[in-house]
């Protein structure tokens, strides 16, 4: 089973960058599709962006396309998420995810999770 660990989460302002990574360990991680979510206060938890286990493949929630890019560096296990133009509506708490499918890092089903890292964006 694999187990995710986030981190790069922080606290920045409006118009600012950050980068998010996730590592994995105890998996092939060469094998699972990554994906990245967010929940924000009161709210569900919502699908980011994914990336298939060649990279070759990626998909975007319309909120964040042209603002964030997904991309993995199979040989460090790691997953990023390059976050560019940052708003207060993005702070929330970003979660990492796995699957052996590319459709369980999309829907969130079936998936692997990290812990969260926090992102909060003042205005």
């Amino acid at each position: 089973q694999v187990q995710l660990v986030e981190s790069g989460g922080g606290l920045v302002e409006a118009g600012d960058s950050l980068r998010l990574s996730c590592t994995a360990s105890g998996g092939t991680f060469s094998m699972y599709a990554m994906g990245w979510f967010r929940q924000a206060p009161a709210k569900e938890r919502e699908f980011v962006a994914a990336i298939s286990w060649s990279g070759n493949s990626t998909l975007y929630a319309d909120l964040v396309k042209g603002r964030f890019t997904i991309s993995r560096d199979n040989a460090k296990n790691t997953v990023y998420l390059q976050m560019k133009s940052l708003k207060p509506e993005d702070t929330a708490v970003y979660y990492c995810a796995a699957g052996n499918r590319f459709v369980m890092v999309v829907t969130g089903n079936d998936a692997y999770w990290g812990q969260g890292t926090q992102v909060t964006v003042s205005s």
